[in-house]
């Protein structure tokens, strides 16, 4: 399994998948959180004095994010695998151009950040984030004050913002978003907006799980805020604060732990011990558990009254297939998508619209890979519908044929189509280093399951 271990840029391409011929029983600790690590740079940023951020994720993403927060004036320094950001007291002294590559949370929370620039700040990206939605975040920063003009498309990057004294904050009505981070961007900035912010929703906010997050974290470097979400409206609120310096811990990111939480659902009889334990964890994917459970899955160590979480996962002989809403989680969305190619039965995924607005159409990508392998597939703007690989009388799977899985340069293809080849032979990954956005250490740690 040495091809595991190379450096990303030594990785072949495509990565041939080796099959288990034995179950693990492994630990494996993700990097830090990329939604945490992503929202605490920003407050960190805009917060005065020199936060400390403990072992925070170090990918192409956040790496992006922090470079382009620097560019506008703070200051950030690394001592190991932590990181001091020293802030700006609500006030970016600089702007400037930044290119957040791929990057969707990035680029949307740095649209939000250069409203408070004291010069123009140019927003830029990758080919495919200038297909991506950004028009409702815009229009909703503009209709607090901001200035930001389109540079070549309507509703498209790049964008420039301009300084605005008209920029204040107060109070919005929302309906439905195609992404959570505009809403989250608007969070994280507002204790340093004159008259914070004031939402009311129509309708539950898209990936609500991830707003709360951004509360709870704007709570935690001490703004004063509340929600009130019910199924068919609401509102939040987020008041103008003194932020001042804070050291701040970095979870493991629920959303990396998914992959290995889903290998050991699929290779029966494996084991992987989970490292958010007794943990109080606001990240939405930290319950990707209690899916695995509807399917068969099985908890280890776990007692309802002591723990919030089971003490390890353990795979079943057989998965069932289930209908079941992803729209909380839509990072894991992918993982269990993929699980499910190998279950009884015929199982559908909902909840998934903002899918197709991701790195690439998820919805699309995951349909013609999953047909590659034997699945049959059928798909909805907000569902796909899997009918598992086939199996001959002993169990084996039919259709085995050499596949090159397109990762579309999507991190989250890549690695859970890498999992799903470790019990369907012939599987090879197109582009194994797009992991480098999310999870630079994927492939080290995906070694760990042949030990």
């Amino acid at each position: 399994m040495s091809d595991y271990t190379l450096p990303l840029d030594e990785l072949p391409d495509p990565l041939p998948i080796v099959p288990l011929s034995k179950p693990f029983d492994v630990t494996i600790t993700p990097p830090g959180s990329k939604s945490i690590t992503c929202r605490a740079y920003v407050l960190a940023a805009l917060a005065e004095g020199e936060s400390k951020i403990i072992r925070p994720l170090r990918a192409e993403d956040t790496n992006g994010l922090l470079d382009a927060l620097c560019t506008l004036g703070a200051i950030a320094r690394w001592d190991g695998e932590d990181v001091f950001i020293k802030g700006v007291a609500g006030r970016f002294p600089r702007g400037g151009e930044v290119n957040l590559g791929d990057g969707g949370t990035p680029t949307r929370f740095m649209i939000a950040c250069a409203c408070l620039a004291a010069e123009p700040v140019v927003v830029d990206g990758s080919a495919r984030m200038r297909e991506r939605p950004i028009a409702e975040g815009v229009d909703m920063l503009r209709q607090l004050g901001a200035k930001i003009e389109y540079i070549e498309e309507e509703g498209r990057l790049p964008v420039r913002v301009v300084p605005s004294d008209e920029f204040k904050g107060g109070e919005l009505t929302i309906g439905k978003t195609a992404s959570s981070q505009f809403i989250s961007a608007l969070v994280l900035i507002a204790p340093w907006l004159n008259e914070g912010i004031q939402l009311r929703f129509q309708g539950v906010p898209t990936s609500e799980s991830y707003v709360v997050l951004s509360l709870k974290m704007v709570d935690d470097w001490g703004a004063r805020c509340e929600a009130h979400i019910s199924n068919d409206s609401g509102s939040l609120r987020v008041w103008t604060e003194h932020i001042t310096s804070c050291l701040y811990t970095v979870e493991p990111d629920a959303s990396a732990l998914v992959y290995w939480l889903g290998a050991s659902a699929i290779v029966p009889g494996a084991v992987v011990q989970n490292p958010l334990r007794n943990e109080y964890s606001v990240q939405p994917d930290a319950w990707f558990w209690s899916r695995l459970k509807k399917i068969g899955v099985h908890t280890l160590e776990f007692d309802a009254e002591t723990d919030l979480y089971p003490g390890a996962i353990r795979g079943p002989e057989l998965l069932q297939g289930c209908e079941i809403t992803m729209q909380d989680m839509p990072d894991a969305a992918m993982m269990f998508a993929t699980i499910l190619a190998i279950s009884n039965t015929t199982s559908m995924v909902s909840g998934l619209h903002t899918l197709r607005v991701k790195e690439t159409d998820r919805i699309a990508a995951l349909a013609n890979e999953l047909r590659k392998v034997g699945c049959e597939i059928e798909t909805t703007d907000d569902s796909i519908t899997i009918t598992p690989m086939p199996r001959d009388d002993d169990g084996n799977f039919t259709n085995t044929n050499p596949v090159i899985i397109e990762s579309y340069n999507d991190h989250r293809m890549a690695m859970a189509f890498a999992v799903l080849g470790l019990v369907r032979p012939g599987i090879s990954i197109r582009n194994p280093r797009c992991v480098a956005k999310s999870y630079p250490g994927f492939w080290h740690d995906f070694a760990k399951l042949y030990q």
